[in-house]
């Protein structure tokens, strides 16, 4: 296996350029349950170029009846990330004077179960959430402060690079 660096870049500008619109080459789950990890991941792939195709427990996209729970899944698209060992993009969870552009926050709403996931697009200032912004979807924004959601706990998971 070879180790390439995630591009932090391409996965922002993804971002960027779809934050407010939907790519036709997925599917959108808006109507079923929400689109934010789907475009998560699909941010993610813009910087890694790479998917992994273990059944189950891999991380891929094929159409939106043949993916990956990864791919949409809050908890899933967490439990792949910290603990690939195989191909595809892997991470860690930090803290939040750690995070950096191109890493994933995941926030919960009720303290409990962990329900968006959002990209982290740019960074004035790691010790004020308010200073920390996103790009996500099914609540459809970029640049918008993490502080401006209303939750109970946050995570932040960083990518530190991909293997091929």
């Amino acid at each position: 296996m070879k180790f390439i660096e995630y591009d932090r870049k391409s996965a922002i500008e993804y971002a960027k350029k779809w934050a407010y619109k939907r790519n036709s080459k997925y599917y959108n789950f808006d109507s079923v349950g929400g689109d934010c990890t789907n475009f998560i991941s699909q941010c993610l792939y813009e910087g890694s170029k790479v998917m992994n195709y273990k059944k189950d427990l891999g991380w891929y996209y094929i159409n939106g009846n043949n993916k990956s729970p990864s791919w949409t899944g809050v908890e899933y698209l967490y439990d792949f990330l910290v603990n690939n060992k195989e191909v595809g993009p892997f991470g860690k969870e930090i803290k939040q004077e750690k995070v950096q552009l191109g890493d994933i926050a995941q926030l919960s709403f009720d303290g409990i179960k962990y329900e968006h996931s959002l990209i982290i697009t740019t960074i004035k200032n790691l010790y004020d959430l308010s200073e920390i912004k996103i790009a996500s979807h099914t609540f459809d924004s970029y640049d918008k402060p993490i502080s401006d959601y209303d939750f109970k706990k946050i995570r932040f998971i960083h990518i530190e690079g991909v293997r091929k």
